[in-house]
C-alpha cells in the first residue's frame, strides 16, 4: 500500500466532530486533579513574585545610598526605621534578597511538583481511557486504521498533552505573573516610561496571532504523517520474515523512505514557520528594550536636561536600574509567548485526535437492563440472517451473508464449509457478536444475542482462530489468558487435551518459557496447540474452531483431532475447515457459497447430492480431472474476485 503525500489523516473524520478539545480536557480530567493544579498555580505566582523582589530592592538601595532625598523604604514599609545607615541598609537589602531567593527556591519546588503531578495524573487517565475506548470499538473501525496509527494516538498524542499541561501551563502562568507583576511595578515607578516599555506588546500580539493561523494546519499535517510513518514501520517490522524471503528489502526501504520523506516535508514546513517566527519575535522584544534603555538613560542622566521629548517628571538612577532589569524580564518572556502558543497548537491537534477517538460510537450496544446469557442446552439458531460490513454507509456495500438460516442442537458439532470468501468466519463473528446482524437474529437457547450482556455471551464461547495470537510472556501466561485463576493441574490437563504438554516439557523452562513477541520462538503448530489449550482451559459451553489445525502437520493434526473429539463430545461446537477430512464426522455440515447456504446435511448425504461439497471433497481427494467444468469455471471467477478485492485493499 503506497502512501502518497496527499493522503488524508485517517483520523480526520473523527477530529472534525470534536469541539473545544482543550476546554474539554480540563473539564473532564482537570476537575479530578484540582488540588495539584492549585498547588502548581500557587507555587508559580509566589515564585515569580519573589523573583521580582531583588531588582526592586536593588533600585531602592541605590537611590537610598546615592541620593539623599530618597528614603530606604519598600513601598509602604519603612525599612529605614530598621536600618538608618548606608552600611546597614546594604546588609538589610542583601538579607532580604537572599531570603527571597531561598523562599523562591521553595516555591519553585512546589510549583514543579504541582504541575508535574497535574500533568502526569491527566496523562495516565487519558491514556487508559483512550485504550479502554479502543477495546470497545467495533471491528469495522480497525479495518480502516493501522496499528501504528493507533499507537501514535496512545503514545505521541497523549505525551504531547502531558508536555503542554506541565511545561506549557507552567510557562503560561509564569508569563502571566511576570507580565502583570512587572507592569504593575513599572507603572508604579513611572507610568510614562512604562508605556514606552510596553509599546511593542500590540505588535507581539499581532505577530503571534499570524503565527497561530499559519502553524495550525501544518501541525495537523505533521500528526498525519507521523501516524503513516509509524504504520509503515510497524507493518514492515511485523513482516520482516516475508521481506527477507522475497528479497524485497530495497523495495521496502523505498517505501519507508517515501513515508519518511512525507514526514520530513510536513515537519520541515512547520519548522520553517517556527524558525521565522521566533527570531522576529525577539527583534520586536529587543526593540522594546532598546527604546526603554535610550529614553530611560537620557532621563536619568545626573547632569542631563531632565525628561526628554514630551515626557515630564523625574527618573532616579535606582528607578532606571529597576526599569532596565525588569524590562529584560518582561520583554524576553514575551518572546517566549510564541513557544507557549507553539506547544498549545501541538496539544490542540493531539487533543482533537484523542477525543475524536473517544467519541467514536461503538456499534455494538448493550441494553442497560440486559440480563446475562444462560446456556443450558446450548442450541444455536441463525434465523434469516443477512449482514454486510459497513452496511448502510455506502450505496454499493456488498452483502456478505444473505438470508442464512440453520440450527445446531445442543452438544452437536456443526461444520461450516465453503470456498474462500463464502462468509464462514463472518458467521462466527456474528455468533460472538463482534458485529450485529443487519437482518434476522442469532439465538442461543432461544435468547437473542442482542438482548444479553456481551461479557456473559463471550464467556460462554471458546474461540480458536486460524490466526493464532500469543502475547509476549510465558507459555503458562498464554494458556491461562482469560482464565487467570487456573491451578497448575488444570493448566497441564488443558495442555494435554491440546497435545501440547509433551513439547512444553521439552522447552528450556517448561511452562515458564518465554514465547517471544507474538510467540515468535515457537513453531506455528506449537502456537496453535497453546491457543487450543487456552480454549480448553476456559471450558466454554460453545466452542468455535476456525481452522484450528491449519498450522500443524498431519501427525499433530491427528493427535489434536483425537483430543478435540473428546472435548467436543458434550458441548456445542462450530468448526470451520478447508481440510474436509477434519470435519467429515460432524453431526451437521453447512455449505456456504457467496454468503448463502447452498447445502446442509451430513458428510455422506452431501456426497450423495453431488453438489459443491462433493466437488470440494473431490479436489482434496485428488480427483481433479473428474470435476465438472461448471465448478472449475466458478472457482476461476471466485479467484478473480478475490484478487480484485485484494488489489483494491492494497490501493487504499
Amino acid at each position: 500500500m503506497d502512501i502518497d503525500a496527499t493522503d488524508d489523516d485517517v483520523f480526520d473524520d473523527v477530529r472534525e466532530r470534536v469541539d473545544h478539545p482543550m476546554r474539554r480536557l480540563f473539564e473532564e480530567y482537570g476537575s479530578d486533579n484540582w488540588v495539584a493544579f492549585a498547588v502548581g498555580l500557587l507555587g508559580s505566582v509566589a515564585a515569580r513574585l519573589l523573583d521580582l523582589l531583588p531588582p526592586v530592592l536593588l533600585g531602592i538601595a541605590i537611590d537610598a545610598t546615592f541620593e539623599e532625598n530618597r528614603p530606604f523604604s519598600l513601598g509602604p514599609i519603612p525599612l529605614y526605621e530598621y536600618a538608618s545607615e548606608p552600611e546597614s541598609q546594604v546588609i538589610m537589602a542583601t538579607a532580604i534578597i537572599a531570603g527571597a531567593f531561598l523562599l523562591g527556591a521553595g516555591f519553585h519546588w512546589i510549583r514543579n511538583w504541582g504541575w508535574n503531578s497535574f500533568a502526569q495524573h491527566i496523562q495516565h487517565a487519558v491514556r487508559t481511557d483512550t485504550y479502554d475506548q479502543m477495546q470497545r470499538l467495533n471491528m469495522d473501525f480497525y479495518a480502516d486504521k493501522q496499528t501504528g496509527e493507533m499507537m501514535s494516538v496512545l503514545s505521541n498524542d497523549v505525551n504531547r498533552l502531558e508536555r503542554f499541561l506541565n511545561d506549557g501551563m507552567n510557562s503560561a502562568f509564569r508569563l502571566a505573573v511576570m507580565v502583570m507583576g512587572i507592569s504593575a511595578i513599572l507603572f508604579w515607578y513611572n507610568w510614562q516610561l512604562a508605556l514606552v516599555t510596553l509599546v511593542v506588546v500590540p505588535a507581539i500580539a499581532f505577530f503571534t496571532y499570524r503565527f497561530i493561523k499559519t502553524i495550525q494546519p501544518k501541525y495537523a499535517e505533521v500528526r498525519s504523517s507521523v501516524g503513516q510513518l509509524n504504520s509503515r514501520l510497524e507493518n514492515n517490522l511485523g513482516g520482516v520474515q516475508v521481506i527477507k524471503t522475497y528479497n524485497t528489502e530495497s523495495y521496502e526501504s523505498d517505501r519507508v523512505e517515501d513515508v519518511s520523506q512525507d514526514y520530513f516535508d510536513a515537519n520541515w514546513g512547520a519548522i520553517e514557520t517556527r524558525i521565522r517566527f521566533f527570531p522576529g519575535l525577539r527583534v520586536l522584544a529587543g526593540f522594546g528594550f532598546v527604546v526603554t534603555f535610550l529614553v530611560g538613560g537620557l532621563w536619568a542622566l545626573p547632569n542631563g536636561g531632565g525628561a526628554p521629548l514630551f515626557f515630564t517628571g523625574t527618573l532616579s538612577t535606582g528607578e532606571f536600574v529597576v526599569f532596565i532589569l525588569l524590562s529584560q524580564r518582561f520583554i524576553w518572556p514575551m518572546a517566549q509567548f510564541g513557544q507557549i502558543i507553539n506547544m498549545y497548537q501541538r496539544a490542540y491537534a493531539s487533543a482533537e485526535r484523542v477525543f475524536g477517538l473517544m467519541d467514536v460510537p461503538g456499534e455494538i450496544e448493550e441494553r442497560p437492563d440486559a440480563p446475562d446469557l444462560v446456556v443450558e442446552g446450548g442450541e444455536v439458531a441463525f434465523e434469516d440472517v443477512s449482514f454486510g460490513y459497513g452496511a448502510g454507509e455506502t450505496a454499493d456495500e456488498e452483502t456478505i451473508l444473505d438470508d442464512v438460516s440453520f440450527t445446531v442442537e445442543g452438544g452437536d458439532t456443526l461444520a461450516l464449509v465453503g470456498p474462500t470468501g463464502a462468509g464462514k468466519s463472518t458467521v462466527m463473528k456474528l455468533l460472538m457478536r463482534m458485529y450485529d446482524v443487519d437482518e434476522g437474529a442469532v439465538r442461543i437457547d432461544d435468547q437473542d444475542l442482542r438482548d444479553v450482556t456481551l461479557p456473559s455471551l463471550r464467556q460462554a464461547i471458546g474461540y480458536v482462530s486460524q490466526e493464532t495470537f500469543l502475547f509476549y510472556g510465558t507459555v503458562k501466561e498464554n494458556i491461562t489468558y482469560g482464565t487467570f485463576g487456573a491451578t497448575d493441574e488444570e493448566i497441564i490437563e488443558a495442555a494435554k487435551a491440546a497435545e501440547a504438554h509433551a513439547f512444553i516439557q521439552n522447552l528450556p523452562d517448561g511452562y515458564d518459557t518465554k514465547v517471544g513477541e507474538r510467540g515468535v520462538k515457537l513453531s506455528g503448530g506449537q502456537r496453535q496447540r497453546i491457543a487450543i489449550a487456552r480454549a480448553v482451559l476456559k471450558d466454554p459451553k460453545i466452542l468455535v474452531l476456525d481452522e484450528a489445525t491449519s498450522d500443524v502437520d498431519t501427525e499433530t493434526e491427528m493427535l489434536i483431532q483425537r483430543s478435540l473429539d473428546k472435548l467436543t463430545a458434550d458441548r456445542t461446537t462450530f468448526a470451520i475447515a478447508h481440510r474436509l477430512s477434519t470435519i467429515k464426522d460432524a453431526d451437521q455440515i453447512v455449505v456456504l457459497e457467496d454468503g448463502r447456504v447452498v447445502e446442509n446435511g451430513s458428510h455422506d448425504e452431501l456426497l450423495d447430492e453431488g453438489g459443491l461439497y462433493a466437488n470440494l471433497w473431490a479436489v482434496q481427494a485428488g480427483e481433479i480431472d473428474e470435476l465438472p467444468e461448471e465448478f472449475v469455471q466458478r472457482a476461476t471467477e471466485r479467484r478473480a474476485q478475490t484478487d480484485a478485492a485484494d488489489a483494491a485493499d492494497d490501493d487504499d
